[in-house]
Order: C-alpha cells, then structure tokens, then sequence
C-alpha cells in the first residue's frame, strides 16, 4: 500500500497552497475519500490477479503457449487441426487476440460445365465463421489479363473489408467439388504481400467426408479493420520480360538453366485442346515441362499428395531442384498448386522460386507470331 499513500500524499499537497473553505475541505475529503476506495480496491484484486496468474502458469498456459496453440506446424494443414485450432482461437470480433480465420477461395473456370460459382458454392456450405475470397474482384483491375496481383493498397483493403487482421492465423479452403484448386493462388498472393501466418487446408472436401462442422445461407457480416498496407515481395512473382528472357535462352550455352512448369492440362500444353478463353491460342513456351495440377493430387481424396509421392512426380518429369523454377498454368491459379507441391516436398530452393503472374494468358497475347515462342506438339 506504500503507492496508495504517496499518491494520497501527493493530492493532498496539491491543495495546502492555498486557503481552505469549508466547503472545498468538503470537497477534499470526498476526493481522498473516492481516491482511497478506489485504490483499496485495486489492492482487493491484487490477490486475485496473482491467484489467476499462478494458475496459468501452473497450467503452462503462458502468452507462448496461446501462441503456439493458434500456430500449424506446416504450410498445409489438416481438417482435424483447423477444427481444434477454431475451438481454441475461434474468428471471434470481440477477442483482441490473434485469430484462426478459415477463408473460402473457391473458383471455376469460365467454362465450368455446371457453371458453378465461387459465391454460390460458398452459400451451399462452407466452414462456419468463414469468409469469402473472391478471386475475380481482388485483383489489379487496370489490367487486361485476369487474376493479375492488386497492389499492396487494394490488397490491404480488401483484408480490411473481410475483417482479417495482419496477426490473424488465416486458413485457406477451396470448394468441396475441386479439393485443390485456387486455394493454393490466395495462399501464395497473402504470403507475396507478408501475411506472417496463412495456410491452406488440405482439405475441404475431407472436411465434410469426416463430418466437421458446416453452415450454409447468405453471408454473415463481418467487422471491418484497418489492415496495413504491406511492402510485395517481387522475389515471388515472375513477370512477362523475365519469362520471354528464359524461353528465348532454352538450349543456349551458359543460360541459367531456369526451368518452367505448366500446370495446365497436356491437351492444352500440347496445343492439341483448346484454351477455356475463347479466342486464345493453346501450345507451350519453348522448354516448358507440362505437370497437370492434378498429377500433385490424390485422385480420391483431391487432397495433396505425401512429400515423398510429390517428391517422386517431380523427378519422374525431370525437374532438377538445383536450378531456378517458374510455374504457370493458364491464369497464375494452378501454378500455385504446383508451387505449394514444391514446398511440401521441400523440392527447390525457395528463393529460387517463383510464379508466373500472367501465365499463358498473358503469354499468348503478348508474344508475337515471329518470335516462334508458341509451341505445338505434332
């Protein structure tokens, strides 16, 4: 109580330099009177509030520990580990704390055959609590290709508008019918722009076959924030000068050896299927080496592949993990799929990878016929 009496000490000196009235002595008397009750009463909760602190700590239940709760100890994560992590840190508004936020990324090709949407399939049924990710709309908007990087201000305002915090845990799912898709395309863009913490369930479709818990119905509102604005990290991403540079050096003596992978379907790569962008030609860059996004996949589950079996595809297409790595597909969404099987299987250094923004998209409308950098198979 030695801070209780100086303080009293200290208001009381406050008022002896000058004359007292009755009046203000009355007054006097009711502050050190309100001011010793209230102190008295931080003194009552002193005990408590060790009481409380020495029951964490004999729980073992330090901010560490709260810390670690809300951490995955991979990149992909597993249903049963979201469903524990959001009973412990649930995407509560009220709670200050760092959050576990599962975030729907789903997304269908324009020519999707049921034409299905990210939205639609997002109302059907999705992880309760989750918010919606809408890949057609965070995106540069000035440009003519699809899917193309925001900037880090758009980026930043579209985390604040789904109520995501920079020191949120974000988990992100893609829909039921696609297992992996454009989940692993929102995963590397949150990590391009330095979210600390972002994983990607692996996955959805496993979640509702184990009978995890789901919602369905319009989408709830969700607090607002104020997400900071983040440096991009330009290592990540592999832009269109770069990529003709590699495809115009394939075979040519002392080039880096830089390896592209297309994930996209070997119809496509091939030039023998047409693009689902009508208008736009099919074929592959000079040097390119085609792994479908689902050759990474299990063909049941739609989930990942185990480190070794992904381990195992790479080699078997006759990627050297030694030199530097750029995947593409058709739009930057499934190249993502590829980059995140590299991470899982550990293959490549990642400072040595990187993602083709625009991809064959970008690809086809900008190489001109004479550059003969548009291949087909025969």
């Amino acid at each position: 109580m030695n801070h209780d009496r100086e303080s009293i000490e200290v208001l009381d000196k406050s008022f002896s330099g000058q004359p007292r009235t009755p009046k203000r002595q009355i007054t006097e008397a009711k502050k050190r009177k309100s001011l010793t009750f209230t102190m008295a009463s931080f003194a009552a909760l002193r005990p408590l509030r060790a009481s409380l602190s020495r029951g964490v700590a004999a729980r073992g239940l330090t901010a560490t520990t709260f810390e670690a709760r809300r951490s995955f100890s991979n990149y992909l994560v597993t249903p049963q580990e979201l469903a524990d992590a959001l009973k412990k840190a649930p995407p509560s508004p009220i709670l200050s704390e760092p959050r576990v936020i599962p975030l729907c990324a789903s997304w269908f090709l324009p020519n999707d055959p049921e034409g299905r949407t990210g939205i639609q399939v997002f109302r059907e049924k999705r992880i309760p609590k989750a918010r919606f990710f809408d890949l057609d709309k965070v995106i540069d908007k000035r440009s003519p290709y699809p899917h193309m990087l925001p900037n880090p201000k758009n980026f930043a305002e579209a985390m604040s508008e789904l109520g995501i915090r920079h020191e949120d845990t974000v988990v992100v799912y893609d829909s039921q019918e696609l297992g992996i898709f454009s989940a692993p395309r929102v995963g590397w863009t949150m990590k391009v722009f330095g979210h600390p913490k972002v994983h990607v369930l692996n996955n959805f479709k496993l979640w509702v076959e184990q009978g995890l818990p789901t919602e369905s119905g319009n989408v709830w509102t969700v607090e607002c924030g104020t997400y900071p604005i983040p440096e991009m990290d330009e290592n990540k991403v592999a832009h269109f000068e770069e990529v003709r540079e590699v495809a115009q050096d394939y075979n040519k003596e002392g080039s880096e050896g830089v390896q592209v992978l297309d994930a996209r379907s070997y119809g496509r790569w091939s030039g023998k299927a047409p693009e689902p962008r009508p208008g736009l030609s099919s074929g592959h860059l000079p040097g390119s080496i085609n792994i479908p996004f689902d050759a990474v996949l299990d063909p049941t589950t739609k989930a990942f592949l185990p480190a070794d079996k992904l381990k195992e595809v790479f080699v078997s297409k006759g990627v050297n993990p030694e030199k530097p790595i750029i995947s593409s597909c058709g739009t930057g969404v499934t190249a993502c799929v590829i980059e995140t099987a590299l991470n899982e299987a550990n293959f490549g250094s990642p400072d040595k990878r990187k993602v083709y923004d625009g991809s064959w998209t970008e690809w086809a409308q900008r190489v001109k016929p004479s550059d003969s950098l548009i291949l087909s198979e025969e």
